[in-house]
């Protein structure tokens, strides 16, 4: 029985986050770890409206509307969770604002004037991939958000690794891992892997 911690899987558009943050929880409930699951926007009304809204508001609006829905997210999701117990991984988190509101047109700065209440996880996993495996499954998906639209996978890339190195500033805990060579159940072993270092 793992201690409860506060899990975020990142990474660019295409490269598997919510496959891999899924089997995660999966892997470890089987390990006979109480896991909660969620995602950013979260699945409130107010994450759901965030999610619909998208392709509408831009900039400053969407990034505030993105940091209220985090706010929320932390107290009437994410916290009770761990007070219960459970380790919490969520598919999503500060560095996908750091990333995506980049793409919008925010400067780091604004961005983290709204986060600077944000709880940092215990452990942030980064994933990343080739990027024309990434262009290869954004181009098979039925529908493209705005902003998948408006990056492109070598710019998401980039802007994630800046993330990572500022929120390595920060004291933030992240482990990077290349899915390149790896299927789901490689990227998730990684992922245990590491939480089981973090807990000696």
């Amino acid at each position: 029985m793992r201690s409860p911690l506060f899990i975020a899987v990142e990474g660019p558009n295409g490269v598997g986050k919510s496959t891999s943050a899924a089997l995660l929880a999966k892997r470890l409930a089987e390990l006979g770890t109480a896991v909660h699951l969620t995602t950013e926007p979260s699945d409130s009304p107010l994450g759901r409206l965030v999610r619909s809204s998208e392709s509408g508001l831009t900039g400053r609006a969407l990034a505030l509307a993105i940091a209220a829905d985090r706010a929320a997210h932390l107290d009437a999701e994410i916290l009770p969770a761990l007070q219960s117990g459970r380790m919490v991984i969520s598919d999503r988190y500060v560095q996908s604002s750091l990333v995506l509101q980049r793409l919008d047109g925010m400067e780091v700065a604004e961005i983290w004037r709204y986060n600077a209440f944000a709880r940092p996880p215990e452990m942030s996993f980064y994933l990343q991939h080739d990027p024309a495996i990434i262009r290869t499954r954004l181009n098979e998906r039925h529908v493209n958000s705005r902003l998948e639209r408006v990056g492109t996978p070598e710019r998401e890339l980039e802007l994630y690794d800046a993330a990572f190195r500022s929120l390595g500033r920060r004291g933030w805990r992240q482990f990077r891992i290349d899915c390149r060579d790896l299927d789901p159940d490689g990227v998730v072993t990684a992922m245990i892997n590491r939480l089981d270092l973090l807990a000696t």
